[in-house]
């Protein structure tokens, strides 16, 4: 049941992450446009607006998929040289970690959209963009993150307790040669 919870939440997270790349390839679409029409001496106007908003969209939604694929950075120098139980141990005291600092992200981004969405806040902009639409997307994408985390943090700790600490390895582990030539040499 767990792994298939995982499975679930990996591919969630791979639509999601097709969904961002497509809307990142817009974005530099509409930036080659701007480009283009500049030189002939015209313009779209607000590529600097739309390419902030959505670089930020995309990192807040791209941390789930980034969670699940094993690619955020970790120190691993004293992971590597510890046993099974130890690399275990040191992976959920990580991810508790960053489970509760994208928790409090989650939380404190709130006031923000809310803010916004109070006083109809306009960006200061030629475009006079309603803050409230790219802030959605972004406090939608770290509330997505923050549930991320916390539902691997979760499913580690029960397959912990089934005594899987390999399972738990391979999910929140990190993931290089280094650490597959460790683990085959085990």
């Amino acid at each position: 049941m767990v792994m298939r919870i995982f499975d679930l939440l990996r591919q969630i997270n791979r639509v999601i992450a097709l969904v961002v790349g497509l809307g990142l390839l817009a974005c530099v679409g509409y930036v080659l446009l701007e480009i283009t029409l500049r030189r002939f001496g015209t313009s779209l106007g607000g590529t600097t607006e739309i390419t902030g908003y959505v670089m930020a969209v995309t990192t807040a939604w791209g941390m789930g998929f980034a969670l699940l694929e094993l690619s955020h950075i970790r120190i691993e120098v004293l992971r590597t040289r510890l046993a099974s139980w130890g690399r275990v141990f040191l992976d959920l005291l990580a991810m508790l970690a960053m489970s509760a600092t994208v928790i409090i992200i989650a939380f404190r981004a709130w006031p923000v959209l809310a803010r916004s969405i109070t006083n109809n806040s306009r960006a200061n902009t030629v475009l006079e963009t309603p803050l409230w639409i790219p802030q959605s997307l972004w406090f939608a994408g770290w509330v997505w993150f923050a549930l991320m985390c916390s539902a691997v943090t979760l499913l580690c700790i029960i397959l912990v307790l089934q005594g899987k600490p390999g399972v738990v390895e391979r999910r929140i582990g990190i993931r290089n040669e280094i650490a597959d030539e460790l683990e085959q040499s085990r």
